[in-house]
């Protein structure tokens, strides 16, 4: 059988109606499992629909998402999600997307450098394993990833105000995550 791969070397997995999914690349069948330490392991893929050729990608990553949380790993505050779903229909939904993502491009970048940082602060010396257990802690609390709590005041109205707004937000997570790798 050939193997598929998209233009840009995308990994292609298929989904029957079986809901079983078939690695275009190994061929061979996977499970949700293996899609997720593909992602952990920045291997792009994408999901389509057998049938009808359709990408389905977004839809099987929130399952995995949601059987994660199901096994008891949860991410997601409560809040958080909360917050989303009143996101759902707003006239800033649109916008919501490119924030996350943004969001966590920062986050990841930052945290990649507070535990450089701290591991150098302290190799060597006694609070080494004390620095260390202390890293992992913050490792744990720092997966609850949560968005500002508060929005910026809107200066102007309309659609203007709500992107300069926005835009106040990120800029006050960047300067906050900035911090912590400083």
């Amino acid at each position: 059988m050939k193997k598929q791969h998209g233009t840009d070397g995308v990994v292609v997995i298929k989904k029957y109606a079986n809901r079983r999914l078939y690695n275009t690349e190994s061929s061979s069948y996977i499970t949700l499992e293996h899609l997720a330490a593909m992602t952990r392991e920045g291997r792009e893929f994408k999901v389509v629909d057998a049938k009808t050729d359709e990408d389905i990608t977004h839809n099987v990553l929130t399952q995995i998402i949601m059987e994660a949380e199901s096994r008891g790993q949860t991410m997601l505050p409560v809040n958080f999600l909360r917050q989303l779903i009143a996101l759902y229909g707003d006239s800033m939904q649109a916008m919501v997307p490119d924030y996350l993502d943004a969001s966590m491009d920062s986050f990841r970048r930052n945290q990649a450098q507070f535990k450089t940082a701290v591991e150098g602060a302290f190799a060597g010396s006694p609070f080494a394993e004390i620095a260390k257990r202390n890293l992992e802690m913050f490792e744990a609390a720092a997966q609850a990833f949560k968005p500002p709590v508060a929005p910026a005041p809107v200066a102007a109205s309309g659609k203007d105000g709500e992107i300069a707004a926005l835009k106040a937000e990120l800029a006050q997570l960047r300067d906050k995550v900035d911090k912590l790798g400083e």
